[in-house]
């Protein structure tokens, strides 16, 4: 019988199951969720839950079909429940979700627009030191962690950080663009 050898592991036997069934599973699938991807993914899903259970099934005058409407009954059950909590989760996000504030919003982007004009005059400069600038600068480094980084000297790194710096007060006249030797803006 082929769902013996199906279930014996006989992987010729349960491909010719496969391809007896596959059109009918899938046709039971595609009416239950009218998405014809989804479908096929179920319907695929069907057959590999089939062979892995393959010694649970159950034949009924001799068919195995009923056992694997069975098994894609349960993973459309499956399919729903988690699309259910997927939508409550949706829907819980979206009541916990405060109202936006535009000022935050237009704050951002005028640090945005500064951040741009920044990059504008940062770009005119040597790349050392636009190395050394985003480092210790941006991302806070210590002259050590930067010298490390680069594989330079730490003097190295502190004169390009001053030359940086000159250069970059020379090169603009807005206050919040010149940096201090803190890193920061004044």
């Amino acid at each position: 019988m082929l769902w013996t050898r199906a279930a014996g592991g006989d992987h010729d036997a349960f491909a010719v199951l496969f391809e007896r069934h596959i059109q009918a599973i899938y046709t039971f699938c595609f009416r239950r969720t009218g998405d014809w991807s989804e479908a096929e993914e179920l319907a695929a899903s069907v057959f590999l839950t089939a062979w892995r259970r393959r010694s649970d099934a159950f034949l009924l005058d001799g068919s195995v079909l009923p056992w694997l409407y069975g098994v894609a009954t349960h993973l459309l059950h499956n399919r729903r429940r988690r699309l259910l909590r997927k939508a409550a989760g949706l829907k819980s996000l979206a009541a916990q979700r405060p109202e936006p504030d535009f000022a935050d919003e237009a704050n951002a982007r005028l640090d945005d627009q500064r951040a741009m004009e920044i990059l504008v005059v940062l770009a005119t400069l040597p790349t050392r030191e636009q190395d050394v600038l985003a480092l210790c600068v941006w991302q806070a480094l210590s002259y050590e962690e930067a010298a490390a980084a680069l594989r330079v000297p730490v003097g190295t790194v502190r004169s390009r950080l001053s030359r940086a710096r000159a250069r970059m007060r020379g090169a603009t006249e807005a206050p919040w663009l010149i940096l201090d030797e803190n890193g920061g803006t004044p």
